[in-house]
């Protein structure tokens, strides 16, 4: 229709050009001037059925862009959904009605205050990604599509998380997303909708409440630490019982083995004792009061040695029966001669 006026004004406008014309051809006398003359009838036919050419290949002709589709109605019904590309229809018989996004969408829900079930206040909102899946039910089965996802995700927030308290909707927020995702895809689907996602961004409580959870919060931190200083004391007395008991059995093993050592060595100083005194014996019965004498001197000489290696004495006593003894080693020296001569019998005289 606009191509049309736009026609008609140019006519008008040559129409125009030819009268002025006309008029400067004619300065003498004025002529009446037949309009209808200058065009014929054939001329104003061509130019209508341009006109009308254009305006039904405006019409007929449809492109449908990339992620978006359109749809038909054949005398004011639905007949059909065009796709993506190029597409031709009947004017006056069908019409291109209404451009329908495909694309998956963001639908941004506004805070909104909700009362949990412990009766605190807080404000809560999200986000809602769709994505259209019949373009026709889209249109017509709904009103304006976009407000009654809206509607219908504030109204389901609302309800699920007065449902549910405090501290359970700020710890199972996955759990919301999750029964909101499937309670809103639910009641979508008649509308040719897909409700991808839903994700609540923030939850707010009051600012009297957060106070009151932050000092909450601060008490439970001390008394957590106290909790685990507690235990770490406790753990290091149990760790230093357990050490001194294992070092009270250590030192016991350790008294055990030395005292068994002790008793072994005893038993073997004891054991050369009497292999000694045995052989003593054996030499007195053989040897006689001079083999009786040579061990007793011995014992003796002995005795007068460790006097003489103490540090703490300078000077020596010999005891009285000394000369005794030196005259019990003269009378051994004389037994060992004896025997001596014994051995040699070629050397007697």
């Amino acid at each position: 229709m606009r191509s049309f006026l736009i026609l008609l004004t140019v006519c008008r406008c040559s129409e125009a050009a030819i009268i002025s014309s006309h008029l400067t051809n004619t300065q003498e006398h004025i002529m009446p001037i037949d309009l209808t003359s200058q065009f014929s009838g054939g001329t104003v036919f061509i130019i209508v059925l341009i006109i009308l050419a254009f305006w039904f290949g405006r019409r007929a002709i449809q492109i449908v862009d990339q992620g978006t589709e359109r749809t038909v109605l054949r005398l004011g019904r639905y007949n059909r959904t065009l796709e993506p590309g190029f597409h031709f229809i009947v004017p006056l018989w069908e019409r291109a009605d209404r451009k329908v996004n495909m694309k998956e969408t963001v639908l941004d829900v506004p805070r909104q205050e909700v009362i949990t079930k412990d009766n605190a206040q807080v404000t809560v909102d999200g986000v809602v990604f769709f994505q259209i899946t019949n373009a026709a039910r889209a249109c017509y089965s709904v009103d304006d599509l976009e407000l009654a996802i809206l509607n219908l995700a504030t109204t389901n927030l609302r309800t699920v998380a007065g449902s549910m308290t405090l501290d359970d909707l700020q710890s199972q927020r996955d759990a919301i997303n999750v029964r909101l995702l499937a309670i809103i895809d639910e009641a979508t689907d008649p509308w040719g909708v897909k409700v991808t996602r839903v994700e609540i961004k923030d939850i707010t409580p009051p600012a009297d409440l957060v106070d009151a959870m932050a000092r909450q919060k601060k008490a439970e931190q001390i008394k957590r630490a106290q909790i685990l200083e507690a235990e770490g004391h406790r753990q290091a007395e149990i760790l230093r019982a357990e050490g001194l008991k294992q070092s009270q059995v250590l030192e016991a093993e350790g008294r055990k083995e030395a005292a068994f050592l002790e008793a072994e060595a005893r038993e073997r100083q004891a054991q050369a004792e009497a292999r000694a005194t045995d052989m003593v014996s054996k030499a007195i019965a053989e040897g006689g009061t001079n083999a009786i004498n040579y061990f007793v001197a011995q014992e003796y000489v002995r005795a007068l040695a460790k006097f003489a290696e103490s540090e703490q004495q300078k000077t020596v006593f010999m005891p009285m029966e000394s000369s005794g003894i030196i005259g019990a080693l003269g009378g051994i020296a004389e037994m060992f001669k004896h025997g001596k001569d014994d051995s040699q019998p070629g050397k007697r005289t």
